[in-house]
């Protein structure tokens, strides 16, 4: 997506039409725009192409951008469970792992980033009925792994807002329900994570399309991307307009909620009922 978008940035500063880059190249425009939204891999040859096109000529600048075609097309740690995921979630786990915010509403269960193992293990039990216990075990292991992002030195802002439903509905025992909202509780006071509970009480709300999660990148070419999830597939939606929707609605539930301090409170109390 970086070098997607750094690509288009060069290509109209020249004044240079979709359609005459995929000629130089000897593709089509649907492909440089693919290639500008970083939804395809790239080949070297057409990056130096491309830079030719577009009157890069400094040695230092064309190797950098040739440096990142390169690295992009290296497939992350995350590939290698590719044989348990979905063929859209890749994707998403990329993004999440280069996003230095993320936003998110979640209403069916506990976010992946918050959920404990035995929590995790009893929804992928769920969502992967049939599958073998080695391949439940892989999605667990591959979410347990994701959760790093949340403790490393240069961890992301969590910005979470969980809809109550998402801690009254249990998945597992009475013990592993206590085991997820006692975690909740805790990684909720780390300084990267803003956690709150929308509250049945509220009544209707700006969730009401759903779950949804907002990334934001560091590089300022790069534009957010919302994610949302299906039963068969998934959304990534990065157009203006639609960004700014889910944006507006995530700012009114973190509004309409209970702030951090309260919505810790509320996950005590359902501590002691559970």
């Amino acid at each position: 997506m970086l070098l997607g978008s750094q690509l288009r940035r060069l290509r109209e500063a020249r004044g240079i039409t979709r359609e005459a880059a995929g000629y130089s190249i000897r593709a089509s425009e649907s492909k440089i725009s693919r290639m500008e939204l970083g939804r395809v891999s790239f080949k070297t040859r057409d990056v130096e192409d491309l830079l030719t096109l577009y009157g890069i000529t400094d040695e230092a600048e064309r190797q950098q951008l040739i440096s990142l075609a390169r690295e992009a097309n290296v497939a992350g740690w995350w590939h290698s469970y590719s044989d348990v995921l979905p063929t859209w979630f890749p994707t998403y786990v990329g993004l999440e792992g280069a996003a230095h915010l993320i936003r998110a509403y979640e209403v069916q269960f506990v976010h992946g980033l918050l959920q404990t193992e035995d929590y995790a293990r009893a929804v992928v039990r769920r969502g992967m009925k049939g599958a073998s216990e080695a391949d439940v075990e892989r999605r667990v292991t591959l979410r347990m792994e994701r959760q790093k992002y949340l403790v490393a030195e240069n961890a992301p802002d969590f910005h979470i807002v969980l809809d109550e439903a998402a801690l009254r509905r249990p998945y597992g025992d009475r013990e592993v329900m206590r085991g997820q909202l006692q975690h909740l509780v805790e990684i909720s006071e780390r300084s990267n994570v803003r956690l709150q509970i929308m509250p049945f009480s509220f009544g209707g709300h700006s969730g009401e399309g759903g779950s949804f999660t907002v990334l934001s990148f560091p590089e300022s070419d790069l534009s957010d991307v919302v994610y949302l999830e299906q039963l068969t597939s998934a959304l990534y939606l990065d157009k203006r307009e639609d960004v700014a929707q889910y944006e507006q609605a995530l700012k009114e539930l973190q509004q309409d909620s209970p702030g951090p301090d309260e919505s810790r409170d509320l996950l005590r109390g359902l501590l002691q009922l559970s």
